[in-house]
């Protein structure tokens, strides 16, 4: 296995490479589908995990971004990007197969083994991301970030889709037939094809070329600083620390919160998961075409408001006595967070690589990354925390009319357990997108034209773009609340 770095990479050798990043990234993400989200939850309830048990399996994989350090120091050492994030993967991924391994052979295995060995998983992912990072940016020409990371973003969700529907089926079935111990071992069957998958995927990244790259030899704590000194990336990293605060705070317990509360299978749960993801495919490539062609700045604008109003719309879930009308207000739900959990994530990912210095991207990815990761970990744990506190406490809205044949009480709001998380998540996000006016990019224009821009495409190409396009206006009202100044209808001069 050659994995040395090249100093001059052929355009045969970039697309080439650029096809085996998304060969791995379907790998990666045939991974996840198994081994993370819905069934994560599911497995882990099945051990019997509690409330903070379950913040703290959904703060791990940010926790652990904590030691991306060791990472930088790694790659600073052997300059070897490849290597590092080759290596680190094979022993990020087999602790996986010995976790299912353990689960087939004891199934009374505690959910505190299960935290351990997903500690170690997350651990040297955390390590192998910087340099992935570092020589992703390299590798991808600039212009193509936008579309190139939407087209393999939705690559991945396509094929997270379809195992997730796979799977969910199995699940149910076997929760039928074999309700003995059957779902938990389905779940550790889960586990061992993930871990061999994601092993898999790595042999593709192995072979993926590299442009050789020399990271400064100087102190690691004073490079991190350097992150902290340019005023403008420190502006990107106090918004995006109190935006995975505040949704980290709630997202964890959608899950915990359709399957408890409301009763749903798994199935259904999957279900919905699959709808938010097939949107997001659908939206993601239309994402990433407005952001290389606009900026990711003004995507997060449009789309942050709408995920808020999401968070919002899960309050009002379960105080309908009828089955069938939470489950299309959940249906709606997912639809708009695909939407704009897609242009977000994209965004986030694209202008944390764009204002990066390529000479030291790894240094100020890591420091994005390490900050990011304490307020993303801890969220979830402060989730579980004051889940557990408001679990006794309830607050009920209703409006009733009475009249000569008719008595009738309207459930207008109905707050308790994870309720209180989701309102509380909304109010900390909405001041949290405060934060963005003071982020600049380059080629940056006023959300207000791109709005006008995409609504007449969503007209041009769409002939059933009119709920999405009034969505897009609507926008408008609340973000002028937590701008400073009012939106100018006119391009930025940034």
């Amino acid at each position: 296995m050659n994995l040395k770095p090249k100093a001059v990479l052929t355009e045969k050798e970039v697309n080439d490479g650029l096809k085996l990043v998304i060969v791995d990234g379907l790998a990666s993400e045939a991974m996840n589908a198994l081994i993370s989200g819905a069934f994560l939850v599911a497995f882990a309830l099945l051990l019997g995990a509690s409330n903070f048990q379950i913040g703290l399996l959904a703060g791990l994989p940010t926790f652990t971004n904590i030691f991306q350090l060791i990472s930088i120091w790694l790659v600073r050492r052997y300059n070897n990007r490849r290597a590092v994030s080759v290596f680190c993967s094979i022993i990020a991924r087999t602790p996986l197969i010995i976790t299912g391994a353990l689960v087939l052979i004891y199934p009374n295995t505690s959910i505190s083994l299960l935290i351990f060995f997903l500690f170690f998983y997350y651990l040297f992912a955390s390590i192998a991301g910087p340099s992935w990072n570092s020589w992703m940016k390299d590798l991808v020409p600039e212009k193509r970030l936008g579309t190139f990371f939407a087209k393999r973003t939705s690559l991945m969700q396509i094929t997270n889709v379809v195992l997730s529907l796979i799977m969910a089926f199995v699940i149910d079935y076997i929760k039928d037939h074999y309700p003995a111990n059957g779902a938990l071992r389905t779940y550790a069957w889960m586990f061992v094809a993930g871990g061999i998958i994601g092993l898999t995927g790595v042999l593709f990244l192995s072979r993926t070329p590299e442009h050789s790259s020399v990271l400064e030899r100087e102190n690691i704590f004073t490079m991190l600083k350097r992150p902290l000194k340019d005023g403008n990336f420190r502006s990107l990293l106090l918004f995006n620390s109190a935006w995975v605060f505040a949704i980290n705070l709630a997202i964890p317990f959608f899950t915990v919160y359709m399957m408890k509360s409301i009763g749903l299978s798994i199935s259904y749960v999957i279900g919905f998961t699959v709808l938010s993801q097939i949107t997001g495919i659908i939206a993601v490539r239309f994402w990433g075409i407005f952001a290389d062609r606009y900026s990711n700045k003004t995507i997060i604008a449009i789309g942050a408001p709408l995920y808020i109003t999401v968070i919002i719309a899960w309050c009002f879930v379960g105080i309908y006595t009828h089955l069938y009308a939470n489950l299309i207000l959940l249906a709606v739900i997912h639809i708009f967070m695909g939407i704009a959990t897609s242009g977000i994530n994209l965004s986030l990912t694209n202008i944390g690589l764009k204002l990066a210095p390529n000479n030291m991207a790894i240094v100020y990815l890591s420091a994005k990354n390490i900050i990011t990761a304490f307020f993303s970990s801890v969220a979830p744990l402060v989730g579980g925390i004051l889940a557990d506190f408001f679990e006794r406490r309830h607050i009920s809205i209703d409006a009733q009319y009475a009249g000569p044949r008719v008595n009738k009480v309207f459930h207008l709001l109905s707050l308790h357990e994870w309720n209180f998380l989701f309102l509380i998540g909304a109010l900390l996000a909405i001041v949290a997108l405060q934060l963005l006016v003071q982020v600049k990019e380059s080629g940056e224009v006023e959300k207000s034209v791109v709005v006008r821009i995409m609504r007449s495409s969503l007209r041009n190409n769409l002939k059933d773009n009119f709920i999405t396009g009034n969505l897009l206006h609507w926008h408008d009202q609340l973000w002028s609340l937590v701008r400073k100044k009012p939106v100018a209808d006119k391009t930025s001069t940034h």
